[in-house]
């Protein structure tokens, strides 16, 4: 900027000086000021660059905002196919904006290992290298209600939920082993709608189709929440329903609950579902203790078969357990190292330290 400055000055002192030579037997030297002068055009280059620094602050929104995460995690599986040492990570890019103060405009962006291990599958971790869209979705008022309109955007979005653990591995089914009603998915588009009351009640709903028909023949996806919380126990419920297109209807139902001792949170979670003839159910039990030394420990137990925790009452229900203590070693990195054991033809057992870093 000096540089820009500094060419700017020499030409309009150079300026100055032709018409005095043109004129020299009308002005003197006296009448020339070039202290002066040099100021006055200094000053506009100065206002020049104003201009341009308020014009590269504006380039974005003041209302936009961009957060990054990075998880990693270093450890092996006995038991499984691969029996390794691994190390993978995912990295995570949100971009939010508001138009009205009241609205917000979400973008979640998803990138992590081009051959991810049995171990990144086990955690959940995000795959593919290159940068996904992941979800965009735009939140409104409606009244006192919220609304949620987006593609890949889950329809419990909007739905209210009674669970207080915080799961170390994907085996462990989301959503306190609700993965499939009060934490519901989507199959593209979506709208999803939630109020809550001031007595702690609340209520939402939602519809998911996919991008080339909605509402049509093919498979929609419609949710119901209801749920009441508190500071020291929740209940929540949830019945969500695939009209499967031309196949058959597949209905579940779910529920939530927690309560705070002293010592630990208890959260519980059951799920039950019906598709063509065929009932299949779920469980989950966690328990949180949120002041262990600097950090937190969870533990918990639930069905697993692979996919979600559903079985039918013919089949040998199999168990995933878990426990984990995670810390933080500041506002931007937390540590969590933790065990698991899935059980299977032969059981699997993982030993992993995951680093998370927010920013």
């Amino acid at each position: 900027m000096k540089l820009f400055k500094s060419l700017l000055v020499a030409p309009a002192s150079l300026g100055l000086l032709a018409p005095m030579a043109a004129t020299a037997n009308e002005v003197t030297i006296n009448d020339f000021n070039a202290a002066e002068e040099i100021a006055v055009t200094n000053s506009r280059v100065d206002g020049l660059e104003a201009r341009l620094n308020n014009f590269e602050a504006g380039s974005f929104s003041d209302t936009t905002v961009a957060s990054f995460s990075v998880d990693a995690v270093l450890g092996a599986i006995d038991g499984s196919t691969s029996e390794t040492t691994s190390l993978d990570y995912q990295f995570n890019i949100g971009l939010s904006t508001s138009f009205t103060g009241e609205d917000s405009l979400d973008i979640a962006i998803d990138s992590g290992n081009t051959s991810p291990s049995v171990l990144s599958g086990a955690m959940g971790f995000d795959s593919d290298t290159k940068l996904n869209v992941d979800g965009v979705t735009y939140t409104f008022p409606v009244g006192g209600a919220t609304m949620v309109v987006g593609d890949a955007t889950d329809i419990s979005t909007t739905f209210t939920g009674a669970c207080l653990y915080s799961s170390f591995t994907d085996y462990t089914p989301d959503d306190c082993g609700t993965g499939n009603s009060l934490g519901a998915g989507n199959k593209g588009v979506t709208a999803s709608i939630g109020y809550a009351f001031d007595n702690g009640f609340s209520v939402a709903g939602g519809i998911s189709s996919p991008e080339n028909e909605i509402v049509g023949k093919t498979s929609d996806l419609y949710g119901l929440n209801a749920a009441y919380t508190t500071d020291s126990y929740g209940l929540a419920l949830a019945y969500v329903t695939d009209d499967g297109g031309p196949s058959a209807e597949t209905t579940t139902w779910g529920f939530q609950g927690y309560y705070s001792f002293d010592l630990a949170d208890l959260s519980v979670g059951y799920e039950s579902q019906e598709s063509g003839g065929t009932d299949k159910t779920g469980y989950f039990v966690g328990l949180t203790f949120s002041e262990v030394g600097p950090g937190s420990v969870n533990v918990a137990a639930a069905t697993y078969n692979g996919t979600d925790g559903l079985f039918t009452s013919a089949q040998d229900e199999k168990l995933v357990y878990e426990a984990s203590y995670s810390y933080p070693v500041n506002d931007g990195m937390t540590i969590t190292p933790g065990v698991f054991i899935r059980e299977d033809t032969t059981d699997d057992t993982g030993v992993a330290v995951k680093a998370s870093f927010a920013f």
